[in-house]
């Protein structure tokens, strides 16, 4: 995949990762599984889930740091913004050739649109928080986050 990813794959991957539910326990169920994901793949990422505006889960693993807070947070309030995944938002303004922060007004200390951030969304209700890993390249992170989700949605189904 390209810097333009198919924007029409992206979205059909947002439909196709939907929870049935998602309270406190799925997010902290969903937290660990991607926490031992990383663990088993080595990876140095920080992992964070809300619910709404609380955060329900937070790790950061060996390798991070303050910045991939920043960048957490960052990208979270991207998706929660548009409701789309933050990695489809960059391909998306890369794609139609604009610039994300002016074309929206908003300011890239507290707006990225840089992969790994996706949606929560519950079938039949829609967005209802975010799940973010960041510490690889976008990219990465996107794809990594994506086939955990896959696997986590799968395993519950």
């Amino acid at each position: 995949m390209s810097d333009h990813e198919d924007l029409e794959e992206l979205l059909a991957e947002e439909e196709r990762l939907q929870f049935d539910r998602f309270d406190n326990d799925t997010a902290l169920e969903l937290g660990q599984f991607i926490l031992t994901a990383a663990r088993r793949r080595g990876l140095g990422v920080t992992i964070d889930i809300t619910r709404g505006e609380q955060q329900i889960f937070h790790a950061a693993l060996a390798g991070t740091s303050a910045d991939n807070d920043a960048w957490v947070q960052r990208k979270a309030r991207a998706v929660r913004r548009f409701g789309h995944s933050s990695w489809y938002l960059g391909c998306l303004s890369r794609a139609k050739g604009y610039d994300f922060h002016q074309k929206f007004l908003l300011d890239p200390a507290e707006f990225a649109p840089a992969g790994g951030s996706y949606p929560i969304a519950v079938r039949g209700t829609g967005l209802v928080g975010t799940v973010t890993v960041s510490g690889l390249p976008q990219k990465e992170d996107h794809i990594f986050l994506t086939e955990v989700l896959a696997e986590f949605l799968a395993r519950a189904g």
